[in-house]
């Protein structure tokens, strides 16, 4: 059984550095498709999630092993804000993450002063379990489609949409090559088989011709990142700040899925008010400069759970090496320009195990589902997050996990209403999510 490399572990350089690339590469794509989809320098992302990585380690006292990227929620609002005149326009979107930022520091205030003990109320096993799952369930279909196996959303294109062989043979390799190495390979390589299986997907695409090289022999050795300057637009703000109600949502949820890997409650020690706070400062800190909003990245929390490697040095050592790889531009192309199948195929094992995560709530809690209000809870929950259900205020969507948490807490206070009164015909004798182990 492979040993558990906990938080404060120290490595040898050589290892270290191969789990730190492995953390990066497993974000890359996707943390860098953000930037490209506003048409802003991805160096700057990849410098400022550097820096505000290694700041939320600094604010968590080092007891958190999370890598912060680019959030995926902000694309539809700040997508309304470009709309007309994107190169213009996204200096008002930067005034809007830094308010966003703020939020977020604003929030850990509050859960500082008002505790955590709220949690196991709103969070009860039978939920977060299916909230857990949920993240990675709702992430599959961007690694199936990334992969190529799903078509175009585009109905006049996915008519004659048709498998591409090329993409769907390098996705399953890379797949294939990253299971086989879980489950055959001994010793290190066992712990670097996500790494493996990218750089076998990537010579893989190599020796097809998928892989731009031009991108990569044109890009300048030595660069530096953009700066872009904020706006504050009151419209702009109003557009994106109502996102943060989701991101905040996203984040308590990482935190706990993370807390349930590495068998620490981290919303206690150091603190969920601490993981907000890093996250927000960071955030602010991007939005003065020309980056995007950070948030706690799946990818990574997919690559510890099945690699058992916690280190906060590693997670910091990714972290360093994005901020060196944003001032060259050639390594910056060649890790960015990783192919999309590649990355599919991982992202596909990544966000499973994350749903699986879910399901391994249930069974070490041992959820009670003889009991109607845990059978209903878990199932509204999925039902809720998997059924595609979208309730849009204004320019904010809820849909997915944002949505289902949000009803999955709500129906679980209204439950717990009534076992306080006395209205409700069960006895709750689960314990709480994460079991408190002393450092």
């Amino acid at each position: 059984m492979q040993r558990e490399i906990q938080v404060d572990e120290k490595l040898p350089f050589g290892p270290g550095f191969l789990l730190s690339l492995q953390h990066l590469f497993a974000m890359f794509g996707s943390t860098v498709l953000v930037p490209n989809i506003f048409g802003v320098d991805p160096g700057m992302i990849l410098l400022m999630n550097g820096i505000g990585t290694l700041l939320y380690i600094f604010l968590c006292k080092g007891k958190i092993p999370a890598y912060l990227g680019s959030s995926f929620a902000f694309i539809a609002p700040v997508g309304l804000v470009l709309v007309d005149d994107p190169g213009a326009n996204y200096g008002k979107a930067l005034g809007a993450f830094i308010i966003t930022g703020l939020i977020f520091c604003a929030v850990a205030l509050i859960v500082k002063y008002a505790g955590t003990r709220w949690i196991d109320f709103v969070f009860p096993p039978a939920v977060m379990g299916a909230i857990i799952a949920m993240i990675g369930l709702e992430l599959v279909p961007v690694a199936a489609d990334m992969a190529g196996f799903l078509p175009p959303s585009d109905p006049v294109q996915a008519e004659t949409w048709a498998m591409n062989p090329k993409t769907v043979t390098i996705a399953l390799v890379t797949l294939g090559v990253t299971v086989l190495g879980a489950v055959l390979f001994r010793g290190f390589p066992k712990i670097i088989h996500i790494l493996i299986g990218i750089v076998a997907g990537y010579g893989l695409s190599f020796a097809l011709g998928e892989v731009e090289v031009e991108k990569i022999t044109s890009a300048s050795f030595l660069s530096f990142p953009t700066v872009t300057t904020p706006v504050f637009d009151i419209a702009a703000i109003l557009t994106i700040i109502p996102v943060s109600i989701v991101v905040i949502v996203e984040h308590i949820g990482h935190l706990l899925v993370t807390s349930n890997i590495v068998g620490k409650d981290l919303s206690k020690n150091p603190g969920l008010h601490r993981s907000l706070l890093g996250n927000g400062i960071s955030t602010v800190l991007s939005g003065f400069v020309g980056s995007t909003p950070n948030t706690t990245y799946g990818e990574n929390i997919g690559v510890m759970a099945l690699t058992k490697v916690y280190a906060i040095r590693v997670i910091a050592g990714a972290a360093v090496i994005a901020i060196l790889l944003s001032f060259s531009g050639t390594f910056s192309a060649i890790v960015a320009n990783i192919p999309r199948p590649v990355m599919g195929g991982v992202s596909l094992l990544l966000f499973g195990v994350i749903a699986a995560s879910g399901l391994r709530i249930f069974v070490e809690q041992k959820v009670d589902f003889s009991k109607a209000s845990n059978m209903i809870l878990a199932t509204i929950v999925l039902v809720v997050g998997i059924s595609g259900v979208t309730l849009k205020f204004g320019n904010v969507e809820l849909k997915g996990m944002a949505l289902s948490t949000i009803v999955g807490v709500a129906l679980a206070l209204l439950f717990k209403v009534f076992e306080i009164t006395g209205l409700s015909n069960e006895k709750n004798n689960e314990q709480p999510i994460v079991e408190i182990i002393p450092d």
